[in-house]
C-alpha cells in the first residue's frame, strides 16, 4: 500500500510541477484507483504534494501517506 502512495505522491507532484498533464490530485486518484485502494486525502502546497491512501483491514482501515516534490 506504501508503494502506491509513493507512486501516487509522484504522479502528483510531476503534474504540480508541469511535467505532464492534469491537476495534481485527479492524476494521484488514478493511479490510486488503478491499485485498488481508496483516495483518502490529497493536498498540494506550491509544488509538494501530499497523498493519503487506505485500506480496509477487517474492522480497520490502514493509512499510508507519502509527500514528493522537490528536495527542500
Amino acid at each position: 500500500m506504501s508503494a502506491a502512495a509513493d507512486t501516487a505522491a509522484l504522479a502528483a507532484a510531476d503534474a504540480a510541477l508541469g511535467f505532464v498533464g492534469g491537476a495534481p490530485c485527479e492524476r494521484a486518484g488514478q493511479v490510486v484507483a488503478r491499485a485498488g485502494l481508496a483516495f483518502a486525502a490529497c493536498e498540494v502546497d506550491g509544488v509538494t504534494v501530499t497523498v493519503v491512501v487506505a485500506s480496509p483491514a477487517g474492522v480497520f482501515t490502514v493509512q499510508a501517506r507519502s509527500r514528493a516534490g522537490p528536495p527542500e
